[in-house]
């Protein structure tokens, strides 16, 4: 990642409007994608130049009513403006001190409190840090269980496994953008985005929209080897005593077609685990 990761921030979402979206006529031959500096700078009510060195990084500190106002001229969502603050250097700092990767036990006690629904811990950069038995199952097909991302984007399995590749896509690479905000020097964000980007020309190019997007609730579409299609909805939790941690967990709908394959995956599983290492007892070493 380069040190100029606000201008980088609003090149990007401005080339994602067009002058149509903002209601703004559009004459001539447009040399740029998506709107011009000066067109947001009008919308955002300020001057060109300004904009312009916020763009090239010679600002990078926008008062909070900039931010407002930028804001409203790009269309940000309650996601990407937080991240604009927080690249702005205008958002309530983190103690990242208190960051950790170590999940504590009584979250391990929680996680197996599911049997019936897959559930795991990850970090902000999408590291799978936990699982319960379900999970596991779940995600079977990938080898190894270490990172969404990098599962994803680099394993054979991912294209198959999840049904709306592109739309997962998409969206882990929104996930791992909100990260950057938070922590921009992280080194295991650093060394994660540069494996992705030299390995992945699919995560190079969403990397570059700069699209931002927390965890959401919208449905999941995976395609199982063992048991087939499978439809799920889930919540994400945030962990209070650990900063950055959060609690995946997926849910099929009652008596419905996926929560009677997540039963089938859960017996076989638990079937073939008396005769297969427990992946979980790895991570705990």
């Amino acid at each position: 990642m380069r040190d100029n990761q606000l201008g980088e921030f609003l090149c990007a979402r401005r080339a994602a409007l067009q002058p149509q979206d903002v209601a703004m006529p559009s004459h001539g031959l447009r040399r740029v994608t998506g709107l011009r500096r000066e067109e947001v700078a009008v919308l955002a009510g300020v001057s060109a130049d300004y904009y312009t060195r916020l763009e090239q990084g010679r600002e990078r500190h926008p008062s909070p009513q900039i931010l407002n106002a930028l804001s409203r001229a790009l269309r940000l969502d309650g996601d990407a403006r937080a991240h604009l603050y927080r690249l702005a250097g205008a958002a309530p700092s983190e103690q990242f001190d208190h960051v950790t990767d170590r999940v504590s036990p009584t979250l391990r006690q929680l996680l197996d409190g599911y049997p019936g629904a897959p559930a795991f811990v990850i970090n902000r950069t999408l590291d799978i840090l936990a699982t319960n038995a379900l999970a596991d199952a779940l995600y079977s097909p990938f080898a190894p269980v270490d990172n969404l991302a990098r599962m994803t984007f680099l394993d054979p399995a991912a294209r198959q496994f999840h049904t709306r590749w592109s739309w997962t896509a998409e969206a882990t690479v929104a996930n791992l953008r909100h990260a950057a905000g938070f922590d921009s020097e992280s080194a295991r964000l650093r060394e994660l985005v540069h494996t992705l980007t030299d390995q992945s020309a699919d995560f190079a190019r969403l990397w570059n929209t700069h699209a931002v997007r927390g965890k959401t609730q919208d449905a999941k579409h995976f395609l199982h080897p063992e048991v087939g299609p499978l439809s799920l909805t889930y919540q994400a939790l945030d962990v209070r005593d650990a900063p950055g941690q959060q609690l995946v967990v997926y849910q099929a709908e009652p008596a419905g077609p996926s929560a009677q394959a997540l039963n089938l995956l859960g017996s076989l599983h638990a079937t073939w685990k008396q005769t297969r290492p427990d992946p979980r007892q790895a991570r705990l070493r």
